[in-house]
């Protein structure tokens, strides 16, 4: 069995479950409550809406929601295998575990691209009924937006590998949830300090929070700094990555 097989089963078993509907629910709650917030203060005059709009909905995405989301997504793929002793069945089969591995990460991943499309799309059709209902006459900024929002995706990856790792590592997935969440929820806290480059759940909202800064500063960029960030993404990404891969399955074997 190759690879895009595997991946072909990989989504098949994941289809009937109600992963869809959940990356739905965090963009329309922050997308419709920034907006509408933000909404009081426009004028036909206001320059910047769209700016404005995206930065007060993506903050708290960014930081909390997002994170959330994928962690419940992580356990949803996870456990599709662990019911039912599925994944004794998956590894009595010529499979390799690591190429198993592998293939759930590529749906977790496709999932976290999903909920971005969601989130861009739930913004522009709220943003455009934002702008018409205030007279504000600013194009929409499409690069702009696909631009921020490729941003937190990619800053988003390897933090999603790590919430990976731990359910992975961890057999309950109350464990596994609860350890995912007690490190996101300091994420805001560490993004003010200089640990927030060892620290992946906190680079997406980090990313957001430079854009503010930036907003609010007139366009005077003081924010986020390719390098050494890149290196050290790319440092986790890969080593919680292989752990991961190296780990599924061998608590099963045992």
């Amino acid at each position: 069995m190759n690879f895009l097989e595997l991946l072909k089963i990989e989504f098949m078993k994941v289809k009937r479950g109600k992963i869809i509907p959940l990356i739905f629910i965090a963009p329309l709650l922050v997308v419709a409550s920034g907006v509408a917030n933000l909404q009081r203060y426009f004028s036909p005059e206001y320059t910047n809406a769209w700016a404005a709009m995206f930065i007060q909905s993506a903050l708290v995405y960014a930081y909390y929601l997002l994170p959330f989301s994928m962690i419940v997504v992580c356990v949803m793929i996870s456990g599709r295998e662990t019911g039912n002793n599925g994944i004794l069945k998956m590894l009595a089969l010529p499979v390799s575990r690591y190429a198993l591995s592998a293939a759930k990460f590529c749906v977790l991943l496709f999932y976290l691209l999903a909920e971005m499309v969601v989130f861009l799309l739930v913004f522009v059709v709220t943003g455009l009924i934002a702008v018409n209902n205030t007279g504000i006459t600013e194009a929409l900024p499409i690069m702009y937006l696909l631009k921020w929002c490729a941003g937190l995706f990619l800053t988003m990856l390897p933090g999603t590998a790590t919430m990976w790792a731990i359910t992975v590592l961890f057999e309950k997935p109350l464990l596994s949830v609860g350890f995912n969440l007690l490190l996101v929820i300091p994420g805001v806290l560490v993004a003010n300090t200089p640990l927030w480059i060892i620290y992946p759940y906190c680079y997406s909202g980090y990313l957001v929070s430079c854009s503010l800064h930036d907003f609010t500063a007139g366009g005077v960029s003081h924010g986020f700094k390719l390098f050494p960030f890149l290196l050290c993404a790319i440092l986790i990404f890969v080593l919680v990555l292989t752990v991961s891969v190296i780990r599924f399955g061998k608590k099963e074997m045992r």
